[in-house]
């Protein structure tokens, strides 16, 4: 029950404290993907602290469970671990609570892909009312881009297989050729990355476990990097004044400049148009090996005794 506890803890911790300290970084925006492996990296090693007090504490309550899981190792590992022979209620009813939050937390992901797959369908049903099949013409599942009929200037990823790029007509009269393909890249971007999936599971936490800290934050800035990482992949390919003024171009009509609810829009115009200097390869190398070691330290954790009584 020992490791068990510490584990809730430490997820505990981690949940509290993380969005605080990654808050502080002020290199996320120099770095976005880097900033989004080291959300994830936070966020597997709080759900890992969940899954490894679930299973000791299944294996402290139950014999069987027990059996499944010590199966392969030897007696003075089980030993170790201090198990009680005849069960723990309190290490069962701990087993149940954590089973039932990570039952409801493939309940709140599979919610999360039916909302998602019955928007991409309707989405793709009024594309196809917008711009329907001409008599003759063959279905659109190679085709990459679809243009609209539309007086807004708009551009976006209809996620799917395959992905679909669409694109307005009003885009195309005020954006040049450059800044079309700026857009068109960007987008491409998030297809090629799976931002959709990450953000898909973002919302699933964030919605299956309301109020926890590190799963709002991670929702919202996983929404926000995602973005400036595909600004990013735009800017490299055809530089960071074009990817601002295309950004620019869709986003001005709508009032978003000037106005504090949308800043977004602004800030990421700022980011292009007065780039910060990356990270020294080296320190980003430091960087990605410690985030990539924060899921490592619950495995340590629970196995300790293990490989203590193994030495």
């Amino acid at each position: 029950m020992v490791i068990t506890i510490t584990l809730l803890v430490l997820g505990g911790l981690t949940a509290a404290v993380a969005p605080r300290v990654l808050a502080r970084g002020a290199w996320a925006d120099r770095e976005p993907v880097l900033a989004l492996w080291m959300w994830q990296c936070v966020v597997a090693a709080v759900l890992l602290c969940c899954v490894l007090a679930m299973a000791l504490s299944g294996a402290a309550g139950w014999g069987a469970v027990r059996g499944g899981l010590f199966a392969p190792a030897p007696a003075q590992v089980v030993d170790a671990y201090a198990l009680h022979p005849d069960g723990d209620r309190l290490a069962a009813a701990m087993a149940l609570l954590l089973a039932c939050g990570g039952l409801w937390t493939a309940v709140a992901l599979t919610r999360e892909v039916r909302r998602a797959r019955a928007q991409r369908r309707r989405r793709r049903a009024e594309l196809l009312a917008r711009s329907p099949l001409l008599p003759g013409e063959a279905a659109r599942s190679a085709e990459p881009l679809v243009v609209l009929e539309d007086e807004r200037a708009d551009a976006w990823l209809l996620p799917g297989s395959p992905p679909r790029l669409v694109i307005t007509t009003a885009a195309l009269r005020r954006l040049n050729r450059r800044q079309l393909d700026a857009v068109l890249a960007h987008e491409r971007g998030h297809a090629r990355a799976r931002h959709h999936w990450l953000q898909h599971c973002a919302g699933a936490l964030a919605s299956g476990f309301p109020g926890v800290p590190v799963f709002e934050a991670f929702r919202a800035q996983v929404h926000r990097l995602v973005e400036l990482s595909a600004d990013d992949m735009a800017s490299r390919r055809f530089g960071r004044l074009t990817t601002a003024l295309a950004l620019v171009g869709l986003n001005e009509e709508r009032g978003v400049f000037g106005c504090h609810e949308h800043g977004d829009v602004p800030r990421r115009v700022n980011r292009l148009l007065e780039p910060e200097r990356r990270l020294a390869p080296a320190r980003r190398l430091r960087l990605t090996a410690a985030v990539t070691l924060v899921p490592v330290v619950p495995l340590l954790v629970a196995f300790a005794p293990g490989l203590n009584a193994l030495a």
